[in-house]
């Protein structure tokens, strides 16, 4: 754990080499990054926030804000945002489409108590009332933003309203900590205690999911 967040502290340095060293190859990392976090069911460990946070500040400290900018030592904001999104949301497309294959093949297993297909009609009607801002919402989660849009597509949520929302969070993901990074990363305070600024965004990213779990265990059954 200590040398994971050791080298999380360095990440910046980390993707400044790669950047360097790579050129157009480093987009491709990236891509691949950012979607297998939200499309593999396997890749919840993969630093999402934090990777966008620092790929933003590294994007600063280059000036990559124009396309031309360091041309292929180093990164372009204007390919960076679109390609990064668009890898949020293919990869929860992906897991989506999953989701609602796995599903009515595996919940018709009636004698399972796991795998009861009462559970998959209620998150038929979990995400048929609140599944778009839970997509939205997950985003900003780790680990839950993995598991989302599988849940999503074994409750056959709408593939219409899915495809709209999972779009709209990707946008704001993305966009929120990509930018973030881009136009504060690099004030001296925050650069100085990158380490401290990632562990923040990890901590702030599950508060949401602490809390949901304790109020579920003091909520009387």
């Amino acid at each position: 754990m200590l040398e994971l967040i050791h080298w999380l502290g360095q990440l910046d340095q980390h993707l400044l080499e790669l950047s360097q060293q790579q050129g157009s190859l480093a987009y491709v990392i990236l891509f691949l990054i950012i979607f297998s976090e939200t499309g593999l069911i396997v890749a919840p460990f993969l630093p999402g926030d934090t990777l966008l946070f620092v790929a933003g500040a590294v994007t600063a400290a280059q000036g990559g804000n124009s396309l031309a900018a360091h041309g292929a030592l180093g990164f372009s904001l204007p390919l960076l945002l679109p390609s990064l999104t668009l890898a949020a949301f293919l990869g929860n497309q992906l897991n989506f489409q999953i989701g609602r294959w796995v599903g009515p093949r595996v919940f018709h297993w009636e004698r399972s108590r796991l795998l009861n297909p009462r559970h998959l009609a209620e998150a038929h009607a979990f995400y048929e009332r609140h599944g778009g801002k839970t997509v939205i919402l997950s985003r900003f989660m780790p680990i839950i933003r993995t598991y989302a849009p599988f849940v999503a597509g074994v409750g056959a949520m709408s593939g219409s309203r899915f495809m709209v929302f999972n779009a709209l969070g990707a946008v704001l993901w993305v966009g929120s900590l990509l930018l973030s990074g881009f136009f504060f990363g690099n004030i001296p305070f925050i650069k100085g205690n990158l380490t401290l600024i990632i562990l923040g965004i990890v901590v702030v990213s599950l508060l949401p999911v602490v809390w949901a779990f304790v109020r579920r265990r003091l909520t009387p059954h």
